[in-house]
């Protein structure tokens, strides 16, 4: 197996007629159980990155390889197969059913991958420990605190156990308490053997990552992983 998880080699992205160039020749490896941020301001390129990395879209040229797999030769269904087995997405905004409780939110994240309903459940609940939160499994996402939800979405995210997780502005929606303890999470996270890449416009929150990559205007223009 390899050691690259993430492969992007001279990739672009650009959109609408004219186009505009989104992201200009990006090359980035990550190798598995690395934990790195991509940081960059508002319109950097972060998002489309976040896209491609996810396999959510495809490069308009170069090569995007996600866990050995050249993204430009998958058809949609590989792709979404990709995502519900391999990659686990958070985002700013928790995106739970407020209806429901944390278990079935979690749960949901296993729907896509053919998981019955009730090792669905097991899983989640096991995964729900796994993030702390074995004390509100029955609980509803409004009977929750801001950093609670996060860990339910997180939940979610690893209950299928990706070898990779994406999280977008994670500690975004939080204060700086609740922030600091997701950090922690994906921490452990990390050191449990998932690859974990964090999209953020926080310059301190990458900076208490092990490797940052810096984006603008497109362009790759530092990272920290690279000896000069």
């Amino acid at each position: 197996m390899s050691d690259e998880i993430i492969g992007l080699e001279q990739v672009t992205r650009s959109y609408g007629s004219p186009p505009t160039l989104a992201l200009a020749g990006i090359d980035l490896t990550v190798s598995r159980g690395e934990f790195i941020a991509i940081v960059g301001p508002s319109g950097s390129g972060k998002s489309t990155m976040l896209n491609l990395i996810g396999t959510l879209d495809r490069p308009s040229s170069g090569t995007a390889r996600i866990d050995g797999l050249d993204v430009q030769q998958m058809s949609d269904t590989e792709l979404s197969a990709l995502r519900a087995y391999r990659i686990g997405f958070v985002f700013q905004q928790f995106h739970l059913a407020e209806g429901f409780s944390a278990v079935d939110n979690v749960a949901d994240g296993l729907v896509y991958a053919g998981v019955g309903r009730s090792e669905r459940r097991r899983r989640a609940r096991a995964a729900l420990l796994r993030v702390g939160l074995g004390h509100r499994l029955d609980h509803k996402p409004n009977q929750m605190s801001g950093g609670e939800r996060q860990r339910v979405a997180i939940a979610r995210a690893v209950v299928g156990d990706p070898p990779l997780l994406l999280a977008d502005e994670p500690t975004g929606n939080l204060d700086t308490s609740s922030g600091d303890s997701v950090v922690e999470l994906l921490h452990e996270l990390n050191l449990a053997g998932t690859t974990i890449v964090v999209i953020t416009h926080d310059v301190e929150l990458a900076e208490r990552l092990p490797r940052r990559v810096a984006i603008r205007d497109g362009h790759l223009v530092s990272d920290s992983g690279i000896a000069a």
